[in-house]
């Protein structure tokens, strides 16, 4: 059954769409989604939902399970941009890098 009309028939504005890398994610136009809210948070519990306006895409509703592995992952690239920056900084000037044990001795700490 549809969330956007209460039937089983295919629904005008909403439909399923694959993208390999991800699955089957829902694609709703905005009035009809917020029409239908918690069928769209129901939904995205199951992948994203994508949201249209004048059928382009404007938005995602998406689990807040994902969220959290999604900024997770994205700090983590972070990390490994920022070491990967350091390593070639070093390369460039030639620097060293220092021990955490020398650097726990310089500043005092146990």
């Amino acid at each position: 059954m549809s969330w956007a009309t209460g039937r089983s028939a295919p629904v005008r504005g909403r439909r399923r769409v694959y993208f390999p890398a991800m699955g089957a994610m829902a694609v709703s136009s905005v009035s009809v989604a917020a029409r239908n809210l918690g069928a769209v948070i129901d939904d995205a519990s199951r992948g994203p939902v994508h949201l249209t306006r004048r059928g382009r895409p404007v938005a995602a509703v998406i689990a807040v399970r994902d969220l959290d592995r999604l900024q997770r992952l994205a700090e983590d690239m972070t990390d490994i941009l920022d070491a990967e920056a350091a390593r070639h900084e070093m390369r460039e000037t030639g620097v060293e890098p220092l021990l955490w044990e020398r650097v726990r001795a310089d500043l005092g700490l146990r």
